[in-house]
């Protein structure tokens, strides 16, 4: 595992010091990483919204078309 250090003002130092402490985390380290990966979570579902939003129009979505999606994987959990 690589290492970095990085520099805060005190009150941010003090903000990560009560979250770790309060959250359950062991180190900052632990809560900084949590942070990170919680940053490429959102980063990767924005991503999916863009391609969403600039994706061709489709049909009206209802409640059969869930309906159906439910029985195509019911179907194929039964295979």
């Amino acid at each position: 595992m690589s290492t970095m250090n990085i520099s805060l003002p005190e009150a941010l130092k003090a903000f990560v010091d009560q979250q770790v402490s309060g959250r359950g985390f062991g180190t900052s380290s632990e809560y900084v990483r949590e942070l990170i990966r919680k940053d490429q979570d959102r980063q990767y579902l924005r991503g999916l919204l863009l391609d969403g939003a600039a994706s061709a129009p489709t049909e009206a979505v209802d409640a059969g078309y869930f309906d159906s999606l439910r029985d195509r994987v019911r179907r194929r959990a039964t295979k």
